[in-house]
C-alpha cells in the first residue's frame, strides 16, 4: 500500500511539472495595468494571479515559468 501511495504522490508531480515551460528573455516593456510582460523576442505573458511584476523593468533579463500552451505566467524572475 505504501509503494501504491509513493507512486501516485511521484506521477501527480511528474504531471504537474509536464505542463511547465520556461525561457529566459530580455524584458521589452512592462505594462502593470494588464499584468503583462513582453520580451525582446515578441514573447508577450501575462502574469498570473499572484505573480509580483515589481522590479521586472524594460531591460531586465528575466527567467518566466508558464503554463504550457497558453501565455499564463506563474513566475518571472529576475536573472543576475
Amino acid at each position: 500500500m505504501n509503494k501504491f501511495v509513493a507512486i501516485a504522490f511521484a506521477s501527480a508531480a511528474m504531471l504537474s511539472t509536464a505542463f511547465a515551460g520556461e525561457v529566459d528573455g530580455v524584458v521589452k516593456s512592462v505594462d502593470t495595468a494588464t499584468a503583462t510582460v513582453e520580451l525582446e523576442s515578441g514573447e508577450v505573458f501575462t502574469a498570473a494571479e499572484g505573480v509580483v511584476l515589481e522590479g521586472v523593468d524594460a531591460g531586465a533579463t528575466v527567467h518566466v515559468i508558464f503554463n504550457d500552451g497558453t501565455t499564463e505566467a506563474t513566475e518571472i524572475s529576475i536573472v543576475e
